[in-house]
């Protein structure tokens, strides 16, 4: 079993800043990616940002030059910096982990969300 789990959410004014945390725990055999997809109200799902075990990033255009992706592979932990933020940035925002468990198959894991609003 993999769990994720995340945290930093919040309210925040235009132009201020957040800083959001997913941690993984559980018997974690191997992991690929990790990464922050975010949903808005009658929006489609948009991915945000990812990172791969070697560090490679990867960015929405919106978010580039705001936001920030940094893994930390010994702890299994994935942070996103924003910075910058606009009132179109306010959604649900769910971790995610590309790999397996012990004894499991590849497979995507999902975090329960947190929630930004940017909003003066």
């Amino acid at each position: 079993q993999v769990r994720l789990v995340e945290s930093g959410g919040g309210l925040v004014q235009p132009g201020g800043s957040l800083r959001l945390s997913c941690a993984a725990s559980g018997s974690i055999f191997s992991i690929n990616a990790m990464g922050w997809y975010r949903q808005a109200p009658g929006m489609q799902r948009e991915l945000v940002a990812s990172v791969t075990r070697g560090g490679i990033a990867n960015y929405a255009d919106s978010a580039k030059g705001r936001f920030t992706i940094s893994g930390d592979n010994a702890k299994n932990t994935v942070s996103l910096q924003m910075n910058s933020l606009k009132p179109e940035d306010t959604a649900g925002y769910y971790c995610y982990l590309d790999g397996r468990h012990v004894g499991g198959d590849p497979r995507r894991y999902w975090g329960q969300g947190t929630q930004v609003t940017v909003s003066s």
